[in-house]
């Protein structure tokens, strides 16, 4: 048994990406774990928000969360913001970084370049995401390949804590799925399918219709080759394909190459939208069930309890060990 520790922005509804590359592993890990499922909502703000947007995003989160199979009453399920030991353990955690490793994180780079006003939250927020993952004793971090380097910096600065003032941190480890884990754009193959991208198209929603998702995978860049094979270099839009349909039929990729050989891409599209509408009709079906339920927000506010009970001990031992506040 592990202690398990994962956070998603709650920055647009999430993708077929993010539930195939992550939730649908949370499911299984679950049971033999000790997780905590956290909505990362003040990572949220590194960027503007609308406030009733952003509201809204949380709860459709929480919602989606439960639906596709996370049991609140097994796992913590649980909001970034009613839990303050999150930003307080987070300011900590900027004081013992530097600002050298913080201007080398690549989502830094990434998300600054060519702006001439960047908040100062966008280059603070690993410390914060430090500070999400360290207070609960955390020893996994399932995550995507591009999370990599936040895991390394978390390890860094609770080794440079324990070292500095007492062992009291736990050093986590990243865990990313084999398969899977980096479902990528419908429109452009080479990268990462994402929630917030600007065409629509490259991605699938978890709330998308029927319709929408035919629409999207019928529009789906290949290429024209006309063979069903998976071959990541030359193919990835074909290959991006194949992986969401062998997760989603739970079928081997080899097994699908075997089953479209000598059939069009055509065939093989419609084909791919079946198997996503089914995997994810019966969580529609369940997310549309609580949105508006009490059932939720009964949820949540047993999450933040015990999120809040477990965190707020932890905080304690690190300002002792800091020599905030007052001895007691």
């Amino acid at each position: 048994m592990a202690i398990i520790f994962s956070g998603i922005q709650p920055s647009g509804t999430l993708t077929i990406g993010n539930y195939l590359g992550a939730m649908k592993h949370f499911v299984d890990l679950q049971e033999d774990n000790t997780c905590y499922f956290c909505i990362v909502d003040e990572h949220a703000i590194t960027v503007p928000q609308d406030p009733k947007e952003l509201q809204k995003n949380i709860r459709s989160l929480a919602a989606l969360y439960i639906a596709v199979g996370i049991d609140p009453t097994k796992s913590t399920l649980f909001i970034q913001s009613e839990v303050p030991a999150h930003a307080q353990l987070g300011w900590i955690m900027q004081c013992i970084s530097y600002i050298g490793e913080l201007e080398r994180m690549t989502q830094f780079k990434d998300k600054s370049a060519g702006k001439e006003a960047v908040s100062a939250g966008l280059l603070t927020y690993p410390p914060l995401m430090v500070a999400d993952i360290l207070l609960y004793n955390t020893e996994i971090v399932p995550v995507g390949e591009d999370q990599k380097q936040h895991i390394e910096l978390t390890r860094d600065l609770a080794e440079r804590f324990n070292k500095k003032y007492a062992e009291i941190f736990t050093i986590p480890e990243a865990r990313i799925p084999k398969v899977g884990a980096r479902i990528m754009s419908l429109q452009d193959p080479t990268k990462k399918m994402s929630k917030s991208d600007a065409n629509t198209k490259a991605f699938i929603s978890m709330l998308d219709t029927e319709k929408q998702i035919e629409k999207k995978i019928k529009s789906a860049v290949t290429d024209s080759e006309g063979i069903i094979k998976y071959d990541k270099e030359n193919k990835p839009g074909i290959s991006n394909l194949l992986t969401i349909y062998s997760i989603c039929a739970n079928k081997t990729i080899e097994e699908l190459e075997k089953e479209y050989e000598g059939k069009g891409y055509g065939v093989f599209k419609a084909d791919v939208a079946q198997a996503v509408i089914q995997t994810l009709k019966p969580i529609q079906e369940r997310y549309y069930e609580l949105i508006e339920s009490k059932e939720l927000d009964d949820y949540l506010d047993l999450g933040a309890e015990k999120a809040n009970t477990v965190a707020s001990k932890m905080l304690k031992k690190v300002e002792k060990a800091m020599g905030l506040g007052r001895s007691r």
